[in-house]
């Protein structure tokens, strides 16, 4: 009888802790949201779907707009300053601060037009983009004309670049995770 009583009771747990995952609650709260307004505005601005940035955002600095790389990459979006300084001439921008790449609303507008930017180059191939946005567009170049890699998501192991490709692999999944989770409310 205690057998068959302990054997309902850790049913019930398992009940309890799969309807607790799959829960849009718990979700949300694993992968959460932040800068909401601004990811949706340079989305909408440079057409870049705001779950790549989410994704983007989400693999370079967890959310923390004040991160700098071990190489110099700064900000949410992990950009490194000559490639801020480039884009800030080709787009335009006219920061009114000196350490603009750690404000989060500049840092996401950089990034998010960089993105643009190469999903152009990359005739809107969201896996090179993603690439590109890690290893460089010249990198990702030389990559499919030498055919070390074709572009295609189910060859990233193909990617030379150890780096890059576990960097793919992150952003898609967080990618996929996010518009899972929030594609009616981000539409």
């Amino acid at each position: 009888m205690k057998r068959g009583r302990r054997a309902a009771g850790v049913l019930i747990v398992l009940m309890g802790v799969f309807l607790l995952i799959n829960s849009p609650l718990v979700w949300k709260w694993m992968y959460p949201i932040k800068y909401q307004n601004e990811i949706l505005e340079a989305s909408r601005r440079y057409q870049v779907d705001p779950f790549l940035i989410l994704a983007i955002i989400r693999s370079e600095s967890g959310f923390k707009p004040d991160n700098v790389s071990k190489k110099g990459a700064i900000g949410l979006m992990q950009i490194m300053p000559d490639t801020a300084k480039w884009i800030v001439e080709q787009a335009g921008f006219q920061p009114k601060q000196k350490d603009y790449l750690y404000d989060p609303k500049m840092n996401i507008h950089i990034g998010t037009w960089y993105l643009s930017y190469l999903q152009q180059r990359f005739q809107g191939d969201v896996v090179k983009t993603i690439a590109a946005y890690n290893a460089g567009p010249g990198k990702v170049n030389a990559w499919l004309t030498r055919e070390q890699w074709n572009g295609e998501r189910d060859t990233l192991g193909d990617i030379p670049f150890s780096e890059t490709r576990l960097y793919v692999q992150r952003v898609l999944y967080y990618h996929d995770r996010y518009r899972n989770i929030y594609s009616k409310e981000m539409q």
